[in-house]
């Protein structure tokens, strides 16, 4: 295998070892890039003569037997949206394009603290809002299994970039799946954290120091053991609150896989149609985890009306969103926020209601998602995961016509909105819990799909740790023909 293609952990360890230098590793990283970006767009902006200074400070550190941290050496890539100076921070909108942070966010300072070599940022679509990744400033991002198919979003530009081993880590964000549905697109691993694990001031809107409710930052990978590796680096209380706290995630629970309890939802009856090819693919994969002795429970449900909980956290995640509109935005949402006060129920209208929710009201909404989180925290004191799809269907065609609300996907040969799938993607986000996306084979028509894997409030080693034991029984990442 190319030394591209293998786990950051693994090109760390050559580096460490002398077997290749870190300016000999990026220039094999940036060949590929040359090679493989152009068809894809994948890496939208670069620092490359930063990088390569970078390389080469890190080869005198190797040379007198020092070291940097975990990273050292090892080049990669970061979501746009995160601040690092130098580029810039526009999230797809062209009137930020000549924007340039003062100060790299706190993640990004945390990699680079581990000795990781970022040499480029990876696409996104306009305000991270979509499942597609195309934007204004950038263009439009391919998934390397098919150039005609979205890889996903808003990390979309992450995982195109992961499976084409344009880098071995990544650090994404989300806030309705945007680390999860493009590892699930495109057949990596992502990481969605418990709320307020990783910080995320210095992401998304310039100058914000905002934590943002619902949204985290991730790592992104290949294999399942870089995430644990990249959550370790990012993880930890930030800014004001690093004077004093400190973090101390549990390690698994159980270590033995026969004595997993596993609840399984593939599908519902409400809120989202679900592609039989997927769920057919899903099933095969939960299968085979029960023919290796994980204790699988198809029945097994929280206390939680899960339709009424998908409502809940729409309402908050489009509220949330809506706290970085501008006057003029805002304003223009009250005649759709109207019609849903009037009955009507499309998207738009939900979405609009949600953006201007008065305080009084979002308290509301905010005291139901507690109650459900102590309802799912103590789920999980008699399950250990949650297994269940991050999306309706596997990756699609590009469509980038229109707005996002109007757009629809087929399901099973009928034609459903999109945002939809949005239900999968609140089953954990809605409740702050961690969810890890790992490879779960290839449907019939042969495009990848992931499988979610929910687990409780910090604990998301054991989440990581289920997905290992997935990519070391089931086998996980797959290159892309073309890409080895």
């Amino acid at each position: 295998m190319h030394i591209s293609l293998k786990s950051a952990a693994d090109q760390a360890a050559a580096i460490a070892a002398k077997e290749i230098s870190a300016t000999e590793l990026l220039d094999q990283v940036l060949e590929r890039y040359d090679r493989l970006n152009p068809a894809l767009n994948a890496v939208i902006s670069t620092q490359i003569e930063q990088a390569r200074g970078r390389a080469k400070a890190a080869d005198g550190v190797t040379a007198s037997g020092g070291s940097w941290g975990p990273l050292h050496g090892v080049p990669m890539t970061i979501k746009e949206a995160w601040d690092w100076m130098g580029s810039a921070s526009t999230s797809g909108h062209v009137d930020r394009a000549n924007w340039r942070p003062e100060q790299n966010s706190e993640g990004v300072d945390r990699l680079l603290n581990a000795g990781a070599i970022i040499y480029g940022k990876t696409n996104l679509p306009v305000s991270m809002a979509d499942w597609q990744t195309f934007n204004p400033v950038y263009g439009s991002t391919s998934n390397p299994w098919n150039t005609e198919m979205t890889p996903g979003g808003s990390s979309g530009g992450a995982a195109a970039a992961l499976a084409a081993g344009l880098t071995a880590l990544e650090f994404g964000s989300d806030i309705g799946a945007s680390i999860r549905n493009p590892a699930h697109y495109c057949g990596v691993f992502g990481h969605k954290p418990t709320y307020g694990l990783v910080p995320l001031p210095g992401h998304g809107n310039p100058g914000s120091a905002v934590e943002l409710d619902i949204g985290v930052g991730g790592p992104m990978a290949r294999y399942a053991s870089d995430l644990g590796l990249g959550l370790d680096i990012l993880a930890g209380p930030g800014r004001l609150d690093a004077r004093a706290w400190q973090l101390n995630l549990p390690a698994p629970r159980k270590t033995d896989p026969t004595t997993i309890r596993a609840a399984v939802m593939l599908e519902v009856d409400h809120s989202v149609a679900q592609d039989s090819e997927l769920t057919n693919q899903l099933a095969k994969t939960v299968d085979a985890l029960g023919e290796l002795g994980v204790q699988v429970d198809y029945d097994a449900r929280p206390d939680v009306d899960l339709e009424r909980a998908h409502h809940n956290y729409m309402m908050l995640l489009r509220s949330a969103t809506g706290t970085e509109f501008s006057p003029e935005a805002y304003e223009s949402q009250k005649p759709h926020a109207a019609r849903w006060d009037a009955g009507e129920r499309d998207y738009r209208s939900l979405a609009a209601a949600g953006v201007t929710l008065s305080h009084w009201q979002w308290g509301q909404h905010h005291a139901e998602r507690e109650a459900d989180r102590l309802k799912w925290d103590a789920f999980f004191d008699e399950y250990d995961v949650l297994l269940c799809p991050t999306a309706a269907s596997a990756a699609y065609v590009k469509d980038e016509e229109g707005a996002r609300a109007d757009r629809t996907i087929t399901v099973n040969g009928e034609q459903h909105h999109t945002t939809d799938q949005l239900f999968w993607a609140g089953m954990s986000c809605g409740v702050y819990l961690p969810g890890t996306v790992a490879p779960a084979g290839f449907t019939a028509s042969g495009l990848p799909c992931g499988l979610q894997i929910v687990t409780g409030h910090l604990r998301d080693r054991e989440g990581i740790a289920f997905a290992e034991f997935m990519e070391r029984e089931l086998g996980g990442y797959v290159t892309p023909p073309g890409y080895e």
